[in-house]
């Protein structure tokens, strides 16, 4: 059931884009919200039905990270967020999607483990996604500073959570080298 849950994410993804680029946004709003809650749903569901995996430790961050990366790249080419904030999420998303792709080719059993960090970098994107869209959706007034704090708080979170993967990685290796010799 979790990973049921995951997947329809994953095709939230190509829907909210579409919806988007379409001018719904407004309807891209209400499927990104339910998208971003579907991320507390299949994990509680899968804690509270013992239905953890190993497939869904790789699939619910896989579609977290393609749901914000292209709901970021959507607000960033509009202006709506800075670009430099998607850089940054697109570069460590990738560079841990390209990590974690390593490891399953390494050890094809071995789960991935979320840091508490990275949920809430998580947590805070989809809060700042969603107020923007909100604002462009739903008409609801801009948070002025507030949306500025958001915005480098992200990028704050985003950045240690990365490090963190990445040092994580690094103590794991038996050499103290983390896969692919990334110093």
């Amino acid at each position: 059931m979790p990973n049921i849950i995951t997947i329809a994410r994953l095709i939230a993804v190509p829907v909210i884009v579409w919806l988007f680029l379409t001018d719904k946004v407004t309807i891209a709003f209400w499927v990104f919200i339910c998208a971003g809650a579907s991320d507390a749903i299949d994990g509680y569901l899968a804690k509270r039905l013992d239905a953890r995996s190993v497939l869904g430790s790789y699939l619910d961050p896989l579609a977290d990270k393609l749901l914000l990366i292209a709901v970021f790249l959507l607000l960033g080419r509009g202006g709506f967020i800075p670009i430099w904030l998607v850089v940054l999420i697109v570069a460590r998303d990738a560079a841990l999607m390209g990590v974690s792709s390593f490891v399953v080719r390494k050890d094809r059993k071995t789960a991935m483990r979320p840091l508490m960090i990275s949920k809430l970098n998580t947590a805070l994107q989809i809060i700042l996604a969603g107020l923007v869209m909100a604002r462009l959706g739903l008409g609801f007034p801009d948070i002025g500073v507030g949306h500025d704090i958001l915005v480098y708080t992200v990028a704050l979170t985003t950045t240690i959570s990365g490090i963190a993967y990445l040092w994580r990685m690094h103590a794991a290796s038996p050499t103290g080298t983390p896969p692919g010799g990334l110093q």
